[in-house]
């Protein structure tokens, strides 16, 4: 392969960053090796398995036959810069990249813009291709305050992307990441272990920021198992947002209960089929929401990547067979769509 097919979304120039032959390799076990934290020792799928190599057959596929694949554009596209600063107003711009307009400070969560996750190396990525665009591209976006990093693996924490920001952006991420940006310009990096908080000053305001123990990993190869992985709870003017990050089934949402109202709840629901020890179902994720109690739920890492072995419109049609009785609940379906919050 020689680049990004026609088709693709447009390329941004950034600088290169050369991955290590120990990280490629560890790209081949990203989504087929879960740790033994998460999952009974006669659970673990050996490396021959059927379903590891089932995995890294479709990864081979991802990387050959897909290359060529056209990338669908976004449902819609948002319009950030018409946005109301005294209103709370989400986008979902596609996978765990959401944006987030709290009251006039500007957050992005995950940013994975490009057309390819994975690993970068000259003139090409190694790793899976975007189904469908995102809904604004980089210099699309308004001015981003805030960014947030659930944990690293390499569709939450893209460096190309994250290269594009400079040191005026402020990044709050799990313990033990601070490393893998040192090469881009981003130099307001707070770590944040559960339950630690972060106070962010912006020119709107202050935004306060609690990260949450949720059930995943975040080992960004196969042997840095002793990186963090967060969810976030936001708070700004007495309302509250819930991202969750990745995680599979946890009860320790419910918690957040009873810090007092969520407003909205921002939650994974694809990449289950098999890595449910990891990814929780999205029957799951209304579970979860619910026990946090939040009333909005945004349904977001789906659509984006086929990173498991679930059928595209799988999750978000499951999403919503489980709010059948309550679909008022369900702000944002599909990608490029916009939710403002009721006040």
């Amino acid at each position: 392969m020689s680049g990004e097919p026609p088709g693709s979304c447009a390329q941004l120039p950034v600088q290169t960053q050369i991955a290590p032959p120990e990280e490629i390799l560890g790209l081949f076990f990203l989504f087929s090796w879960v740790p033994d934290s998460l999952m009974e020792a006669h659970e673990q799928p050996p490396l021959r398995s059927s379903r590891v190599l089932r995995w890294l057959g479709h990864l081979w596929r991802e990387w050959t036959v897909e290359s060529w694949r056209p990338i669908v554009p976004a449902f819609a596209k948002p319009e950030p810069l018409k946005w109301d600063d005294a209103r709370v107003t989400v986008a979902w711009i596609g996978h765990a990249t959401v944006l987030i307009n709290f009251f006039g400070i500007t957050i992005l969560t995950d940013p994975v813009i490009y057309p390819r996750i994975g690993i970068r190396l000259p003139g090409l990525t190694i790793g899976p291709k975007r189904l469908i665009a995102p809904a604004l591209e980089f210099q699309e976006l308004p001015k981003i305050d805030v960014v947030l990093l659930s944990h690293a693996h390499v569709d939450h924490l893209d460096l190309r992307t994250l290269n594009r920001f400079d040191e005026n952006t402020s990044v709050i991420t799990a313990w033990n990441t601070r490393d893998l940006l040192r090469w881009t310009r981003l130099r307001d990096i707070t770590e944040l272990r559960w339950d630690e908080r972060a106070t962010i000053k912006t020119a709107a305001g202050d935004i306060n920021i609690i990260a949450l123990r949720v059930k995943h990993w975040g080992a960004r190869k196969q042997r840095d198992t002793y990186r963090g992985y967060n969810g976030y709870l936001l708070e700004r003017n007495g309302e509250r947002i819930l991202f969750a990050g990745d995680t599979a089934l946890t009860n320790t949402f419910a918690e957040l209960r009873e810090r007092g109202p969520l407003d909205l709840a921002i939650m994974s629901i694809g990449a289950y089929n098999p890595w449910v020890r990891s990814h929780c179902t999205p029957e799951q994720a209304v579970e979860m929401a619910d026990a946090a109690g939040a009333w909005f739920i945004i349904p977001v890492h789906h659509q984006t990547f086929r990173l498991s072995f679930e059928p595209l419109r799988e999750p978000i049609e499951r999403f919503q067979a489980a709010l059948r009785d309550q679909p008022e609940r369900i702000a944002l379906r599909e990608i490029g769509e916009t939710f403002v919050l009721r006040m």
